[in-house]
């Protein structure tokens, strides 16, 4: 099975950074977790406040323990609190199902890892987060 290297972790940093500038988003900060959720590699841009690496982390990992998206966890949230609320309990508040984190594919399917952002919507650091994972040629979900 293929892993997240730490040069294809720095690329999707980049290119989200770049995508963002380029939509003239807020201050970002965005984190790549491996498949396992250890931190792969991370930016905080200046001007980004202080909670967002800890919301970001919190979306990839969240992402990448449930295998999809934090935009379908925060739909599942939705659907059922307790259990997402007790999963937030059980992982001492490292899980937000929360939009702006897509796991990171192979072109198999193989989990990778994921990628989470936060410093705009939810809607923007999704978007951010797919255009770093489109730029390394891997696959968004």
């Amino acid at each position: 099975m293929q892993k997240l290297t730490l040069q294809q972790a720095q690329a999707i940093i980049a290119a989200a950074l770049s995508r963002s500038a380029e939509a003239g988003y807020q201050p970002m900060s965005i984190v790549v977790l491996d498949e396992a959720g250890h931190l792969k590699a991370f930016a905080r841009e200046d001007g980004a406040s202080m909670f967002r690496f800890d919301v970001a982390q919190a979306k990839a990992w969240g992402a990448v323990g449930m295998g999809v998206s934090s935009r379908m966890l925060a739909q599942r949230a939705k659907d059922n609190p307790n259990f997402f609320v007790s999963l937030a309990a059980t992982s001492a508040g490292r899980f937000l199902p929360q939009t702006g984190a897509v796991v990171i594919r192979d072109s198999s399917g193989a989990l990778l890892g994921a990628v989470g952002a936060s410093g705009g919507t939810g809607d923007e650091d999704e978007a951010i987060c797919m255009a770093g994972v489109a730029a390394v040629n891997l696959v968004s979900a």
